[in-house]
């Protein structure tokens, strides 16, 4: 709209000044009109603009807008797709990475295909890849070398979507955060040992396994399921790690958090030297001791706190 004014005023006055009659003063008094009322309209326009920015809103996007429903072989799962979602869905994703979103036990209907589509694209490989590469380079400033290592160096790593991956689970399922995770369909697929490595974990394992620290699993997961884990992560190509905790049954009366954390507090205290925490949920991190440094992998499909 402002290249169309713009133009009218360049061709107007250009109009002017080539014709110009005699009596010069009136058509310069006439283009000086011409200059004022299109600039005039110019701001107004801008004015405009201004005001229409400020006022739109994402939620003002879905009005009129009405779910699709996408069948699966357990059910129905609606999708809300329509202009900016993509947007809106992609923020909702990030707010949940950065920890601003908490606590959340579905992800929002409209954002299901979304989250699936992201955890199941290159980008979510490329992302766990950048996480690595920082963790690598990380290492490079430790002080931890295998020949001067006095083998009190730890690392910590989760195991559900930091080393074993549960997209396969979720694409069975046909949820990807739908609905409320059950935990005794997903504890059965746990058992059947089947997750595949999450890709480039692997090698960010026996990277650090190489330099010399001692590497402890601390997962979520409860003690039952021990077999099944150890035989799984030795499938997907893991092995050498100095202890696999899980939850027994006095563990599994705390939050996943608490537990998470006391087990920093204990390898604190027989004097390991916690270098680094990966995980996909916060949950990995948060509590005190705080960790050296954290590495959070993308996981926007479930929250456990």
């Amino acid at each position: 709209m402002l290249t169309c004014i713009l133009s009218t005023y360049s061709i107007y006055s250009h109009y002017h000044i080539a014709d110009r009659s005699p009596n010069t003063s009136k058509t310069f008094y006439i283009n000086n009109m011409a200059r004022s009322l299109m600039l005039s309209l110019t701001f107004a326009f801008l004015f405009i603009g201004m005001v229409s920015a400020r006022e739109w809103n994402i939620l003002n996007q879905f009005k009129g807008l009405k779910p699709t429903t996408n069948s699966n072989k357990n059910g129905a799962v609606a999708s809300l797709k329509g202009p900016n979602l993509n947007g809106y869905c992609e923020s909702w994703r990030v707010n949940v990475e950065l920890h601003n979103i908490r606590d959340f036990t579905v992800v929002p209907q409209e954002c299901v295909w979304f989250v699936q589509q992201y955890m199941t694209s290159s980008q979510y490989d490329d992302d766990v890849e950048r996480a690595v590469d920082a963790a690598i380079l990380y290492l490079g400033k430790t002080c931890c070398e295998k020949k001067k290592c006095d083998g009190m160096d730890a690392w910590i790593f989760d195991i559900d979507d930091t080393l074993l991956s549960t997209i396969p689970y979720h694409k069975s399922n046909g949820c990807f955060g739908g609905e409320q995770l059950n935990t005794t369909k997903f504890e059965e697929w746990q058992s059947w040992g089947k997750a595949p490595a999450v890709p480039n974990m692997v090698k960010l394992f026996h990277e650090i396994r190489e330099r010399g620290f001692k590497i402890f699993l601390v997962s979520s997961r409860k003690e039952y399921l021990r077999s099944a884990t150890v035989e799984n992560l030795i499938a997907a190509g893991y092995h050498s790690w100095s202890n696999l905790l899980l939850r027994g049954e006095e563990e599994e009366k705390k939050s996943v958090t608490q537990y998470k954390a006391d087990v920093r507090t204990w390898l604190a205290s027989l004097g390991y030297r916690v270098w680094g925490v990966m995980g996909a949920q916060w949950n990995s991190f948060a509590g005190c001791p705080v960790p050296k440094r954290t590495f959070k992998l993308p996981n926007s499909i479930y929250y456990i706190a």
